[in-house]
């Protein structure tokens, strides 16, 4: 039986970690299939988004095996978070939308896989939290995440305490994008899914292209990057169609050409 699910629902690629009875935990064997199945994902041109989730409905992810990988070798245990490090980056610069439903707690390295997505719904009954400064460790590479998304001293705080927040303190800090109640949880996720499908892939592609290429960068080269990679997307067929689209007062039906 697979750590790891893929399946594939009209144009969204459903990937959801099964180790329910580890608490969902990160293994050797979860990044790898992670990694291929989002390189599937991505040549498959019918998928349009992915949808990061889990099995079951109290833990989204506990971050790594403390019981399992992470008393390994030091080797393995170096190829571990090298892999998670790699995996963390192909989440955050993958070229199609990618949405974390997150259906229960969500800590240490869960907060990873969360964050490096470019949407995240969650539960308003689900916890969040960094505890890896519990047990003696620290939250590493999930931090460079952390600060992409949190300020600075609640960052901090976050990481140095190790204390849980509710889903609503969650989303307050900018970690989640909106947080529903169980019994609207599911249709939520399904209207922001089809909403993201029917836009423009193109478009899309290239904006998060264009967005990733300017992040650090000063005000007047990331702009100047910016407008040519405007100029890249109004000459596609898709703008065009969009455009034509909005003249005719129809919907607009995109290609991803």
């Amino acid at each position: 039986m697979t750590e790891l699910e893929y399946t594939i629902k009209g144009p969204v690629a459903w990937i959801a970690i099964d180790r329910e009875k580890q608490g969902n935990t990160i293994s050797p064997e979860v990044i790898g299939l992670f990694l291929d199945y989002l390189d599937r994902a991505e040549a498959d041109p019918k998928i349009r988004a992915v949808c990061i989730t889990a099995r079951g409905n109290r833990v989204f992810c506990s971050g790594a095996d403390l019981g399992g990988a992470m008393q390994a070798e030091p080797e393995e245990k170096a190829a571990l978070f090298a892999g998670y490090a790699g995996l963390l980056a192909r989440i955050s610069h993958f070229p199609k939308p990618t949405l974390a439903r997150v259906n229960g707690h969500c800590l240490a390295g869960g907060t990873g896989f969360m964050l490096a997505c470019d949407l995240v719904i969650a539960r308003d009954d689900v916890l969040f939290g960094t505890p890896e400064v519990n047990v003696g460790l620290f939250p590493m590479m999930i931090g460079a995440l952390i600060f992409r998304n949190v300020l600075r001293k609640k960052a901090m705080e976050m990481i140095l305490l190790g204390e849980k927040l509710s889903a609503a303190q969650a989303r307050d800090m900018g970690m989640v994008t909106r947080i529903c109640s169980e019994a609207s949880f599911d249709r939520e996720i399904d209207a922001v899914l089809a909403a993201l499908t029917a836009k423009s892939p193109i478009g899309l592609r290239l904006g998060k292209q264009a967005f990733n290429a300017v992040e650090g960068m000063a005000l007047e080269p990331a702009l100047a990057s910016l407008a040519k990679s405007l100029q890249a997307v109004a000459a596609t067929r898709d703008a065009a169609e969009g455009i034509l689209a909005f003249k005719e007062k129809r919907q607009p039906v995109f290609k991803g050409e």
